[in-house]
């Protein structure tokens, strides 16, 4: 086997194993979807692509959406070895955020394109650019949208029916909940409304995702 086909087969069945991982927000710590089979990360990350492309194409974005669909394709590589964090796991955003770039950085080692996919992946991490900005918030309204495909299907338990939920016991969450919320998916949506407060396009995208049955748009 030729050292080029050996890396590249090395990395594609590495970054593959994602197809294998269930994302975490939906599994029995967490939301505890009622449902046999949950999403993947390799499936968010496809949802966030195709999120990307459909946003770009409706709205007026004004950035490189080639540029964008590489940092979505990348952005969760580290997650084949250190698993999927969520805010809720008590681990800091900052050492996620190095325990996952160490991660990405061993993936990818020994690839021509190696220092260039890092740069890459920092890029979005550090979140200065208009791609980079893009790409999390795609990554962010892609998690939002599979909650409400699942609240709509009836898979999310009720707010009074998560019994060993890691996320229900947080203050935040326990607040939107005195202060109104009645489902999941408000939970959902009252922890990301504020990252979209400068982005008039994603913000709404946000809002009409709360008001719409999404059993209603997902046919022909």
């Amino acid at each position: 086997m030729s050292e080029k086909a050996e890396k590249a087969l090395r990395f594609y069945l590495l970054a593959a194993q994602l197809k294998d991982r269930i994302r975490s927000g939906w599994d029995d710590e967490h939301w505890n979807i009622s449902k046999e089979r949950r999403e993947s990360i390799a499936e968010h990350i496809y949802g966030a692509c195709i999120l990307a492309i459909a946003i770009d194409s409706e709205y007026k974005t004004d950035v490189n959406i080639e540029k964008v669909i590489m940092m979505l394709v990348l952005h969760e590589l580290g997650e084949v070895e250190i698993g999927d964090i969520t805010p809720y796991d008590g681990i800091s955003l900052a050492e996620k955020t190095k325990i996952e770039q160490a991660a990405i950085e061993r993936m990818l080692e020994g690839l021509v394109k190696e220092k260039e996919y890092c740069d890459l992946l920092l890029e979005f991490n550090e979140r200065k650019t208009k791609e980079a900005v893009f790409a999390y918030h795609c990554d962010k309204l892609e998690a939002n949208i599979q909650a409400k495909i699942y609240q709509d299907a009836g898979h999310q338990h009720p707010l009074d029916d998560q019994e060993g939920n890691v996320v229900i016991k947080d203050k935040h969450v326990q607040q939107m909940i005195k202060e109104g919320a009645e489902t999941v998916f408000d939970i959902w949506y009252g922890a990301t409304k504020s990252l979209f407060e400068d982005d008039d396009n994603f913000a709404d995208l946000l809002d009409c995702l709360k008001e719409t049955n999404t059993r209603a748009l997902d046919n022909y």
